[in-house]
């Protein structure tokens, strides 16, 4: 076995592997073989008899790594390490130890949620479960109770106002307690509060685990920290393996920090940073690091292993039309060149911003899997509303239901990202609905027209389409990243610099994905990060300040047309493309023809006007 256990590993792997005694920290970049190093250590403790087998409790943050884990043990030879996530650890020490079972387990929050926020007010009774779910479990994992919870926000703000918010969770606690569930949070405290407790447990559990190991541990919160201490105790037999650099989930209660105080916690440690790099080649490799001296923490610089390939394309559009066209016909390309639909992925900040790029590929007829515009909450509800309706005034039927589903004329400071992605989505569906309404037309047929240019995205073949957090973990030969933007990524919604940092971490994640090629582009106002990445400024779109005085006179002539035509106003002209033309300055029909979004047709009618806009 010892043969098998070596075989293929770099220095820094076997630097960890030969330390089957702890205290270690392997701080393990993007495609690293992390997890490769984590089980041949494993098995080499065990082979090397520095602990048997059932002394061994290895803590994964999914049941997929875990199984995977013991896969792989057991390839070579080992069996009996306790691979699980930390609430399967839990369960297994309450169901053993404590003197009546925890309860039923509540798999999802969502429809105890969805009850108790039917009962708020009305302009946040549609909010997204998983908004108010994904705030509850950020408070448990701080192990802050529904009666510590006002105090204890500080900077943080929740998805809805905080005394609703508070109101809503003790709510929702109060009705699991009820009808006798516990969730995968009660878990984790009910174990912490079992080993308090009970210190003939505690010491079982401490003899039976002499040896613990805890993967992603950058993705740790204040609970599991807390359960792994007492697991833990006085003793020094932990190897903690993450990367500070992929913390991305501080929404949750995650934080790096736990990662990064190691080397404190345990002056001893053996640290090893695994910076060879097995998937990218290194002109992506390069472009990843420029971020390196912003993400702080432990430094670690990626160094490729594979060939080299071509530069990753960093460009500018002055509008988003363009830059979905780019995305369109590079996915051809490659698909040409022998690239497979399925080694591509399109990564976005949130899946409001996927509609744009699922109509795109399906007007090209480029095959796309992941993304859900009609899946997701707007859509469904709001076609559910409209089903069996009849008549053929299809615009003020779909704004009606829109409205009464919660549509805001804008969309304030503070939603959760889920209601953003909503508020979105139901604005969206007004403006096809007005695009399509043309006094002839029912509602059945818009339905059915919403499936031709949305339906594809549930086939389980084509370009992935996925969110930065979705996308962490996983690799592709080509990955795009539109939408570089300020706004965009960093979000809108991050206002600290904590929360900045993080937006540059899912960068540098995205940016990981790929093997081969890497696409960055924007639309709008550059990203702040661009600049991090050393894109020259010249490639930059200088952006069109909204108080630009040229910018208004041709907003306010195209809201006067859009009045005259009963049209909506972005069919006259896109908002990119009033901006186009404010930064190209025409001063001729020729001269206007050449700006994007401006064919043959709009040029004939709309020309002159325009000319004279700019004129003043």
């Amino acid at each position: 076995m010892s043969e098998a256990i070596f075989a293929g590993l770099n220095a820094e792997q076997r630097q960890a592997v030969e330390a089957v005694r702890g205290p270690v920290c392997i701080l393990a970049g993007a495609g690293s073989g992390k997890t490769t190093t984590i089980t041949r250590r494993i098995a080499h403790q065990v082979a090397s008899g520095a602990f048997a087998a059932g002394e061994i409790l290895a803590v994964t943050f999914t049941d997929k790594a875990a199984g995977e884990m013991r896969a792989r043990l057991g390839a070579l030879g080992v069996e009996g390490v306790r691979a699980s996530t930390f609430h399967s650890a839990a369960l297994g020490q309450l169901r053993f130890f404590a003197s009546e079972p925890p309860g039923r387990i509540l798999s999802s929050k969502a429809l105890p949620l969805r009850h108790i926020g039917n009962t708020l007010p009305r302009p946040y009774r549609f909010r997204p479960a998983g908004d108010l779910a994904t705030e509850i479990e950020w408070a448990k994992n701080r192990r802050i109770t529904p009666g510590d919870y006002l105090r204890s926000l500080g900077g943080h703000e929740p998805p809805i106002p905080a005394d609703l918010m508070a109101r809503v969770y003790g709510e929702y606690e109060r009705r699991k307690t009820d009808q006798g569930y516990v969730d995968f949070e009660d878990l984790l405290e009910l174990a912490v509060r079992l080993l308090d407790a009970d210190a003939g447990a505690l010491a079982q559990v401490r003899e039976r685990y002499r040896a613990l190991t805890v993967d992603e541990y950058q993705d740790v919160n204040l609970l599991q920290q807390s359960l792994l201490d007492r697991w833990l105790g006085e003793r020094d037999e932990l190897c903690a393996v993450g990367d500070d650099y992929q913390s991305i989930y501080a929404f949750t209660g995650a934080s790096p920090e736990y990662l990064l105080a190691m080397p404190t916690r345990f002056p001893d440690a053996t640290v090893v940073r695994l910076e060879d790099n097995y998937r990218s080649t290194p002109e992506v490799l390069a472009a990843a690091n420029r971020l390196v001296p912003q993400l702080g923490g432990a430094e670690k610089v990626l160094r490729a292993v594979r060939d080299g390939g071509p530069e990753p394309v960093t460009k500018s559009f002055p509008q988003p039309e363009a830059e979905s066209e780019y995305i369109v016909a590079r996915v051809r390309a490659l698909h040409d060149e022998g690239v497979p639909y399925e080694e591509m992925a399109l990564l976005y900040r949130t899946n409001a911003r996927s509609a744009d790029f699922e109509e795109a590929l399906t007007a090209a007829d480029l095959p796309f899997q992941g993304a859900a515009l009609l899946s997701r909450d707007a859509a469904r509800q709001l076609l559910k509303a409209l089903r069996g309706a009849g008549g053929t005034a299809v615009s003020a039927q779909v704004r009606c239901v829109a409205t009464e589903q919660g549509l805001l004329d804008r969309i304030p400071e503070g939603l959760g990202e889920r209601e953003v992605t909503r508020q979105n989505d139901l604005a969206r569906l007004v403006r096809l609905a007005a695009k399509f309404d043309d006094g002839e037309r029912t509602l059945a047929e818009f339905a059915a027209h919403l499936e031709q240019r949305f339906g594809r995205g549930g086939e389980a073949r084509g370009v992935h389409f996925l969110t930065y957090h979705r996308a962490k973990g996983l690799e592709f030969e080509a990955v795009f990243l539109p939408r570089l933007e300020e706004r965009e990524l960093p979000s809108k919604l991050s206002k600290t610099q904590a929360a900045i940092a993080e937006e540059r971490r899912l960068l540098y994640v995205g940016m990981t994905r790929a093997k081969r090629h890497l696409a960055i582009t924007w639309a709008g106002k550059p990203s702040r990060f661009l600049a991090e990445l050393g894109v020259e400024r010249e490639a930059l779109v200088k952006p069109v300040e909204p108080d630009d005085p040229l910018y208004g006179a041709l907003k306010r002539w195209r809201l006067e047309v859009a009045k005259a035509e009963e049209r909506p106003a972005y069919v006259i002209f896109h908002n990119s493309t009033l901006a186009e033309i404010v930064r190209r300055a025409p001063r001729t029909r020729d001269e206007l023809a050449a700006v994007p979004g401006v064919g043959p047709a709009k040029l004939e009618r709309y020309g002159d006007e325009v000319l004279a806009a700019l004129r003043g």
